[in-house]
């Protein structure tokens, strides 16, 4: 399953899936998020087990403020509707799925 584009829109059904959620934060001008976004695509194609999102900081301000973004590329893991895991920068795919096996 590919990663879904999240917003306000649908973040409620995101908030509460009852699988572990990755939420990449990015924008389409930022060149960390350009070397991230394949290996987040990678995650979700390969996991089926964790529900994985990308969030365009430019289109839905509102949701980025909401999780404190301030610098991109931003994954946030949650599980249960909390967040249980953040990080900021670009990181190879093995810290990545680290973070949500944690």
């Amino acid at each position: 399953m590919s990663a879904i584009k999240a917003g306000m829109k649908n973040f409620e059904e995101v908030r509460s899936s009852a699988k572990p959620v990755l939420i990449d934060f990015y924008a389409d001008w930022c060149g960390p998020c350009k070397m991230v976004s394949p290996v987040v695509d990678e995650i979700a194609d390969e996991n089926p087990q964790y529900l994985v999102c990308k969030v365009n900081v430019d289109e839905e301000q509102q949701l980025a403020e909401q999780f404190g973004v301030s610098s991109i590329p931003t994954l946030v893991v949650m599980r249960n509707g909390e967040v249980v895991s953040r990080s900021t920068g670009a990181k190879p795919k093995a810290q990545i799925l680290a973070m949500l096996e944690e």
